[in-house]
């Protein structure tokens, strides 16, 4: 999972940055992960960067909104993000849906969707992702896992592979360090006494716990230790599902 381009990773009160690599983890199967969309961004300044995704309807993807751009391209049936191959599908965003209500300094309702310019051709390397139901309030110690192409360690660039890494989800309390999180709105995930997390560049991409979608890749520490914070995909489904409606 990636992140924005290195200028733009900005850290937030001296303890958070946003998520953006899998530290821990192993690279996947090829073509294993068919709903992973691989994000290329050009900021309102110029910038470049990038984030990580899902496809979650054959004209949608599912992200952060700290992922949005001046422009953004959506490429699908990636594996190596150096090596083109028959799978890739690169479609343009027309239309970026940010939450309304989101935060750029808390990070709170970080969730966007990504309207493409023409459906995606479901393949087997392109597929969709499941989200859960408005109510599902899924509970810690269940063990779920995330993935991107972000960094793999915190010297380390961005990875030119998907990789995952397996993450089990907490009571709110082990998120305390974050000030602003909100148990409501956002996931707790990852051991602190275990160096497997996501970090700078997997921002937007999921976290899959039982073949659904339930969180979003949201914020870090910036020494890259666990817990980090993902934005819970169950409480936003009344917003999704009128964006779908009305698009």
């Amino acid at each position: 999972m990636c992140l924005l381009s290195l200028p733009l990773l900005l850290f937030l009160l001296c303890t958070r940055t946003k998520a953006g690599e899998v530290i821990g983890g192993t690279e996947c199967k090829p073509h294993s992960r068919p709903y992973m969309a691989y994000l290329e961004i050009v900021t309102p300044e110029g910038h470049r960067g990038a984030c990580g995704g899902f496809l979650i309807r054959r004209s949608f993807v599912l992200t952060a909104a700290q992922c949005a751009g001046r422009s953004v391209i959506v490429n699908l049936g990636v594996h190596n993000t150096k090596q083109k191959e028959d799978t890739w599908q690169r479609l343009k965003v027309v239309k970026q849906f940010l939450h309304p209500k989101y935060n750029d300094s808390t990070f709170l309702h970080d969730i966007m969707l990504l309207k493409l310019e023409k459906k995606a051709n479901l393949t087997l390397a392109v597929g969709t992702l499941p989200l859960p139901p408005e109510f599902n309030f899924i509970p810690s110690g269940r063990m779920c896992r995330a993935a991107g192409w972000g960094q793999t360690s915190v010297e380390e660039p961005a990875s030119d592979t998907l990789q995952e890494v397996k993450l089990r989800l907490l009571n709110p309390q082990a998120c305390r360090p974050f000030t602003n999180f909100k148990h409501k709105l956002q996931l707790c995930v990852g051991n602190p006494r275990k160096r497997k997390s996501v970090f700078k560049g997997d921002s937007g991409g999921p976290l899959l716990c039982a073949g659904i979608a339930q969180g979003i890749a949201s914020y870090a520490q910036r020494n890259a230790k666990p817990p980090v914070v993902f934005t819970r995909i169950s409480h936003y489904r009344p917003w999704i599902n009128k964006i779908l409606k009305g698009n």
